[in-house]
């Protein structure tokens, strides 16, 4: 009998232990999820200024110039082996050419790009790439169309995204300004010189039938033909004194003795 009492004593002390374990594994278990999902949490109220922050840590690179034949595909493929990019604008060297029709499937016709702008990842990689190949030949295949044109690139410090995209944005409303007028006075041009060409029309016309009309002896239009192209002629009248005669006796005359004493002389 004192030896089943001590075996259930042991079994009672074993299980306790074993429950004491098993509380102390579901206390782990319960604190490491609730880490867990506040770290959750915290990625989440944090996302916006991580994205802001990355904003921040990106470089751009400018190219002054751009090689013919090349592309931004082509530019990201040899770029991206010194570091992350994240976007690449090539600004066209016709503006209009941005707004063109699409290139047909079999079409093997590229624009040509004046210059580009590159957003790397990271700043520190954005200057190490400006400062190793600026200068120094693009190179690569023997056979690629840019292989002998030398690198224009250059690091800007304090330069965002934000501020190129607002670059483009006014230079194209400026543009559309600038064709919008081109096209308003082009149309004005044009109505002023319909305008004129159907007036010529109408008088030529009037001409004809006056022209005709004369040929046929047209009394009423025979002396009126260039009437419309002369001025009228303007007569003035202005009032005139009739002239006197010497045997008018409405004017007075002086006799002969009144004039014998004033120049003293006889007059007979």
């Amino acid at each position: 009998m004192g030896e089943e009492e001590d075996l259930e004593k042991e079994r009672e002390v074993l299980n306790g232990m074993g429950e004491c374990k098993q509380r102390k594994r579901q206390g782990a278990e319960d604190y490491s999820n609730e880490k867990k999902e506040k770290k959750k949490t915290e990625n989440k109220g944090m996302k916006g200024t991580i994205a802001f922050d990355d904003g921040g840590k990106r470089g751009i690179c400018y190219l002054s110039r751009i090689p013919p034949h090349m592309d931004p595909t082509s530019l990201r493929h040899m770029l991206s082996q010194y570091g992350e990019i994240e976007r690449i604008y090539l600004a066209p060297t016709d503006p209009s050419a941005a707004k063109g029709p699409r290139k047909r499937p079999g079409s093997t016709k590229k624009h040509a790009f004046s210059e580009g702008w590159v957003e790397f990842a990271k700043k520190s990689v954005a200057k190490r790439v400006a400062n190793m190949l600026n200068g120094e030949q693009i190179g690569g295949r023997r056979r690629s169309p840019f292989y002998y044109d030398i690198w224009n690139i250059k690091y800007l410090s304090n330069f965002t995204w934000g501020i190129l995209t607002e670059e483009i944005a006014y230079k194209k409303a400026t543009r559309e300004q600038k064709l919008a007028l081109e096209i308003s006075a082009a149309k004005r041009e044009r109505n002023y010189t319909i305008s004129k060409f159907a007036q010529a029309r109408a008088l030529n016309a009037i001409e004809e039938r006056r022209k005709k009309k004369h040929k046929t002896g047209d009394p009423e239009s025979s002396g009126n033909i260039t009437v419309d192209h002369q001025e009228a002629k303007i007569f003035r009248r202005f009032p005139q004194n009739n002239p006197l005669d010497d045997n008018n006796q409405s004017t007075g005359t002086l006799s002969k003795d009144i004039l014998a004493e004033v120049f003293g002389i006889s007059l007979s």
